[in-house]
């Protein structure tokens, strides 16, 4: 998997509502109710992120939830990236 130039990244986020290209990697922030609601929608994502084989790198504290992700294969953000971004905006939307 080939790594997106710059200017493709930004072109292919103006899709995505609350995603920035920052520090290599596609990043959000997400904030919930509380920590259970966080936790829940961090292991919907870990099923998905697994089918795909494809995992974010993340943080959480209490109702927040940051995520990156990028290709460290390719050493940088990928169509894949952009197909898990999706997938965790449908499942967190």
């Amino acid at each position: 998997m080939k790594a997106l130039t710059e200017k493709q990244i930004n072109e292919k986020l103006k899709e995505f509502e609350g995603w920035e290209y920052r520090e290599g990697a596609l990043h959000t922030i997400f904030e919930f109710e509380d920590f259970k609601e966080a936790f829940s929608a961090m292991t919907r994502i870990a099923f998905e992120a697994e089918k795909l084989q494809h995992h974010p790198e993340w943080s959480n504290v209490y109702n927040s939830l940051e995520i990156y992700l990028s290709t460290h294969d390719a050493d940088g953000v990928t169509e894949k990236d952009f197909e898990l971004a999706k997938i965790i905006d449908e499942l967190i939307g």
